[in-house]
C-alpha cells in the first residue's frame, strides 16, 4: 500500500522553530535537470543567514563535490555516502575529512576497481557514472543521469556488488557500491561530531532531512522531520519507510518550499 505523506503545512510550527540544522541530499533535491537552481540555492543562503546549519549529504563523488562545497553556503558536503566530508577552513581552504584511513581506503579502491570491472564485463548496457573519476571510496554504475537502464538490470548490479561483499544503494541517477560500515546516517552522525563537537542522535529532534529517492529511506526512518520533495512520490512503492512530509514542489522548488517552511516558524 502506497504511504500517504503529509503536506509541508501540517508541520507543526513549533517543530520547525525548534530545528538547529537541515541536512539535504544533493541529486533531485537540490538539482533540478542536474543543475542546482538560484531558487534552491537562495534558500540554502537563508537557512545559513537564519543561524541554521547546513550540510548536503550524497553519493556523489568527492572531487565532483569539491567546486560546490567552495562556493555554496553550506557547512560542509559529506560525499560518497558518508565517507569523506568536504569543509572550508577559516581562510577559505577546504579540509578533505576521510572516515576510513588510508591503508583501507587504496585497500578497497584496487578491490572496487575489479568489481567495477566485472559489473561492465558480466551486465549488458551497465557503464560506470561519468564522475567515477572523482571517487575515492565507492564505484558508480550510470542507471538514470545519461543512461536510462530498466529494473532488471539495476537489479542485476545491485545484486552482483552485494555478492562481492559490499553494500549497494541506489539513487535517483546511480547505483553506488562500498565496502565500510559508513552510510548517509553514519556520515552525519561523523560530520556532526567533528565540526560541532555534538552527538546527532541526542539532538535527531532538532535537524531535518530533506530528499528524493530510496538511498534516503535510512534517514527518513531516523528523523522525525524528514521531508521528501515531490519528486519523492515516484518511489514510493519501494520505501518501506517513506518521510513524515512532503513539499508541494520537485526537485530544487521543493527545497526551497522546505526552507520557507522552517524559516516561516521563526
Amino acid at each position: 500500500m502506497t504511504a500517504t505523506l503529509q503536506p509541508l503545512h501540517d508541520w507543526p510550527a513549533r517543530e520547525r522553530r525548534g530545528l538547529v540544522g537541515v541536512f539535504s541530499d544533493i541529486d533531485d533535491t537540490l538539482t533540478t535537470d542536474g543543475v542546482v537552481t538560484t531558487d534552491a540555492l537562495a534558500a540554502l543562503g537563508r537557512l545559513r543567514a537564519a543561524g541554521l546549519h547546513v550540510i548536503a549529504i550524497t553519493g556523489r563523488p568527492v572531487g565532483w563535490s569539491e567546486p560546490f562545497a567552495l562556493a555554496w553556503p553550506v557547512d560542509a558536503i559529506v560525499a560518497e555516502n558518508g565517507a569523506v566530508a568536504l569543509v572550508r577552513g577559516p581562510q577559505g581552504q577546504l579540509r578533505k575529512l576521510y572516515q576510513q584511513d588510508r591503508a583501507t581506503r587504496e585497500a578497497n579502491f584496487a578491490r572496487m576497481q575489479q568489481v567495477l570491472a566485472r559489473i561492465e564485463r558480466e551486465i549488458p548496457d551497465a557503464h560506470r557514472a561519468r564522475d567515477s573519476a572523482g571517487r575515492e571510496t565507492d564505484i558508480a554504475i550510470d542507471h538514470g543521469e545519461f543512461t536510462q537502464l530498466p529494473p532488471a538490470c539495476i537489479d542485476a548490479v545491485v545484486a552482483l556488488m552485494r555478492a562481492e561483499g559490499m553494500t549497494a544503494t541506489v539513487s535517483s541517477i546511480h547505483v553506488n557500491g562500498w565496502y565500510g560500515g559508513h552510510n548517509k546516517l553514519e556520515g552525519a552522525r561523523w560530520i556532526v561530531r567533528a565540526l560541532l563537537d555534538a552527538d546527532l542522535d541526542a539532538q535527531l529532534d532538532r535537524w531535518a532531512y530533506v530528499g528524493d529517492s530510496t538511498n534516503d529511506e535510512l534517514m527518513f526512518r531516523q528523523f522525525a522531520h524528514a521531508v521528501g520533495v515531490a519528486n519523492i512520490r515516484r518511489f514510493l512503492d519501494q520505501l518501506a519507510h517513506p518521510p513524515r512530509y512532503v513539499s508541494a514542489g520537485e526537485r530544487g522548488a521543493g527545497f526551497a518550499q522546505v526552507a520557507d517552511a522552517i524559516l516561516a516558524a521563526r
